[in-house]
């Protein structure tokens, strides 16, 4: 059975060897046994070095500044590459980049759904959007309300009736 080695003892050992001493203890170790080192590759970028309507969308696509570029003069300079969109991108690789074009104005319609830490200012601010001259208690008791009966609150004109009772 072997000796535990620290880290710093097999640096420490390569270099009384001459060999590397960078790389992780199993790197070191292996290198130490003269055992076969696994060399770690990259993966290959395949993006197009030229982008055009007609260029076919790349499998495992990654979001350049090359790709930026191109949606910005399609889109114009309010272009993001959001999460959705990033998202279509990786499921439609094939189809052109005009496709995509088509597309972000269509995935950036979708609205996402609220997460629950955001339902009371989403809440609150539809109340006051769709009502006049009430009060920020009176929005807060509409909200109380809906919160007993649902579990994720959109304002109702007719979570008003709460108010009726007061």
């Amino acid at each position: 059975m072997e000796k535990y080695q620290t880290k710093a003892e097999l640096q420490k050992e390569c270099k009384k060897r001459g060999i590397s001493a960078n790389g992780s203890k199993e790197e070191l170790y292996n290198r130490i046994n003269g055992k076969e080192e696994v060399r770690k590759t990259k993966v290959r970028d395949n993006s197009p070095s030229v982008i055009t309507d007609d260029t076919i969308i790349e499998e495992n696509i990654r979001c350049s500044e090359n790709h930026r570029a191109y949606f910005i003069s399609k889109l114009g300079k309010g272009f993001t590459f959001k999460v959705s969109f990033q998202k279509w991108l990786k499921q439609n690789h094939g189809k052109t980049y005009l496709d995509a074009v088509q597309a972000y104005r269509e995935v950036c319609k979708i609205k996402p759904d609220v997460d629950s830490q955001f339902e009371y200012n989403t809440y609150i601010k539809a109340f006051f959007s769709q009502t006049e001259g009430l009060m920020l208690s009176d929005a807060i008791k509409c909200w109380k309300y809906k919160k007993t009966i649902t579990l994720h609150p959109i304002f109702e004109v007719d979570d008003l009736k709460v108010l009726e009772n007061d």
